[in-house]
């Protein structure tokens, strides 16, 4: 199978687990080939945690979950160093951490201090965590999927602007029309009976981390022109400039979006062409992404919030504003 082949399939897997969700699948699927970390955040019960663990149980890959709380440690995340006695004497031994997997589920991020988050901020960048002045890396295939639920504002701690922006897309998760939510039911009606008979189900191989990295390979040859980089481009300058497109825009936009913007836009567009079979970027890939890019890097002013004005409704805004190639 191609690797385009092989990635629908990890897809459809997908789609059999998570109901009524196809936009959420196809973002997560673009952070992970797009070698980026994402944000998911939704109301409780929307399937955060369930779709990032439906993609890892389809994968031949190491999953490890992290349950952010309150009295979490850096170490708790990391590793650390411990003190063994053996037949040749003492020494010191790294334990890894959690962190040390190939797919990274950092459930409700916000509920752990900045100290932990911070502890994140190694891996997700730079793809290494240094221990007591050793470098370890991570393995070639790592993506951090991190959790959170915004209307809870007790015993929580809001990520910082420099720590969103370390994460490719911000996606989110609503809920479902009714005719999705009555397959839901019947799907974890049936998840339920399935689990209460003794013959193991038999799962389809897993997808090999090869077919990611084949993947990536053809995502880089992808065809970018010259007015695509320039429309990627003006589209984040006028986050930074919005007076030069409109007042009403200069007013809700305090601070605009940095250079890791730009970088992902061209990411993910190509990404995004590359899943519609397509060896070139056309607007419609910029914009199909650009809310998930941007949502997370835009920072709204109090006249906006005042307004009633969403993230996702300045970007609309200003991708109507810019002119396109």
């Amino acid at each position: 199978m191609s690797a385009l082949n092989q990635i629908m399939d990890l897809r459809s897997r997908m789609a059999q687990s998570i109901i009524g969700q196809t936009e959420v699948i196809d973002r997560l699927l673009i952070g992970l080939l797009a070698n980026g970390n994402l944000l998911i955040e939704g109301l409780p019960g929307l399937a955060k945690t369930r779709a990032v663990k439906a993609m890892a149980k389809n994968m031949d890959a190491q999953f490890s979950r992290i349950q952010f709380t309150p009295d979490l440690l850096p170490s708790d995340v990391t590793g650390t160093e411990i003190y063994q006695q053996t037949d040749k004497g003492s020494e010191f031994k790294f334990e890894p951490g959690p962190i040390f997997a190939n797919i990274v589920l950092a459930d409700e991020i916000n509920r752990a201090p900045a100290k932990v988050q911070a502890a994140l901020l190694e891996a997700m960048e730079e793809r290494q965590v240094t221990v007591s002045g050793t470098t370890h890396k991570m393995e070639p295939l790592f993506i951090v999927m991190a959790t959170q639920n915004p209307i809870e504002q007790e015993g929580t701690y809001p990520l910082p602007e420099a720590q969103m922006d370390r994460f490719l897309m911000h996606v989110q998760i609503t809920y479902p029309p009714v005719e999705d939510e009555v397959e839901v039911i019947r799907l974890v009606r049936g998840e339920d009976i399935a689990a209460g008979k003794d013959a193991p189900k038999e799962r389809p191989p897993a997808i090999p981390q090869d077919a990611i990295f084949d993947a990536r390979s053809e995502i880089g040859k992808i065809h970018v022109s010259d007015a695509m980089d320039r429309y990627m481009a003006d589209i984040v300058q006028a986050t930074r400039t919005p007076e030069a497109l409109s007042p009403e825009l200069a007013s809700w936009i305090e601070i605009g979006a940095s250079p890791r913007a730009s970088l992902a836009l061209d990411k993910c567009g190509r990404t995004h062409a590359w899943m519609n079979e397509r060896d070139y970027v056309d607007p419609a890939d910029i914009r199909a992404i650009a809310h998930d890019v941007l949502r997370h890097r835009v920072t709204l002013s109090f006249e906006a919030q005042g307004s009633g004005k969403s993230a996702d409704d300045v970007i609309a805004e200003l991708l109507r504003l810019v002119a396109l190639p």
